[in-house]
């Protein structure tokens, strides 16, 4: 089996990064960075979403598995002091796979010329640094609202316990192939209304974001975040493609969300 390893740069993860190398090494795993079939993040949700970028290119031959070497993550469920148990599943274990959804994104310009593709593990946002976000919403081709405000977030279910629920949008278990539409600070008036709440679409909607003033727009996938002019349409919808992650024991979506966001101990 081939891996590589994506690392967060810190000196303790740097050190972890070069055990697990020369570990899987010795039980003659190849280290290869341009045809993984597993990719292993050492750090946090940010190290694995970075992981994700770099090999989003591979999502049909590479899984992904993480080590947080920080605060316990979503994607990165591994501890430091099991990183030996982790080498030894890894080198002698064949391991299950899990696939969860993912957004596609692409940016269509006014000039007509092809338009910018992106896939996202969390969400992508649509935002402006000149006043408010304007935009025609359109769902499977029929027009539902003009939305005004400070954005919009579309989340993947794995990525709704992100930006998306610091919005007050839902949490949605990623055996769900949905998108999550989110507002940010709608204006709602007596001219001007929106839905109000967020919007969940399944895996055959189609969401166009259409511009309704010549504003510049800044467009984030993930933690990068791009800037555009001259937007006619932003598509939004499932990705066809998945995300792969390796697995060598039970790691439940809801007991994540649990020790995240409740970690009551009943006494």
């Amino acid at each position: 089996m081939k891996f590589a390893i994506q690392c967060k740069g810190d000196q303790t993860s740097r050190e972890i990064k070069l055990k697990i190398k020369n570990y899987l090494q010795e039980f003659n795993l190849e280290y290869n960075e341009q045809e993984p079939d597993l990719v292993i993040s050492v750090g946090g949700d940010g190290t694995l979403l970075e992981a994700f970028h770099s090999y989003n290119h591979r999502l049909k031959q590479t899984a992904f598995i993480g080590i947080h070497t920080g605060h316990l993550g979503f994607y990165a469920d591994w501890l430091p002091k099991e990183l030996e148990k982790l080498i030894i599943e890894i080198a002698r274990t064949p391991f299950q796979v899990v696939e969860y959804p993912i957004l596609d994104i692409k940016i269509h310009p006014k000039n007509g010329e092809s338009e910018d593709h992106y896939l996202a593990l969390n969400e992508g946002s649509v935002k402006t640094s000149e006043g408010s976000v304007v935009l025609d919403v359109e769902i499977k081709g029929e027009h539902f609202e003009t939305f005004r405000g400070d954005g919009l977030c579309i989340s993947t279910p794995s990525g709704s316990t992100a930006y998306n629920k610091a919005l007050g949008g839902a949490i949605i278990h990623p055996s769900l192939e949905a998108i999550q539409i989110t507002e940010m600070a709608s204006i709602n008036n007596r001219v001007f209304r929106t839905v109000g709440s967020p919007l969940i679409l399944p895996k055959h909607h189609t969401c166009m974001l259409k511009p309704l003033n010549d504003r510049s727009f800044l467009i984030t996938i993930d933690h990068h975040t791009y800037s555009y002019k001259d937007v006619k349409a932003i598509e939004c919808r499932v990705a066809k493609e998945k995300v792969k992650f390796a697995r060598f024991r039970p790691f439940p979506f809801w007991k994540r969300v649990h020790d995240s966001f409740v970690a009551d101990e009943r006494q």
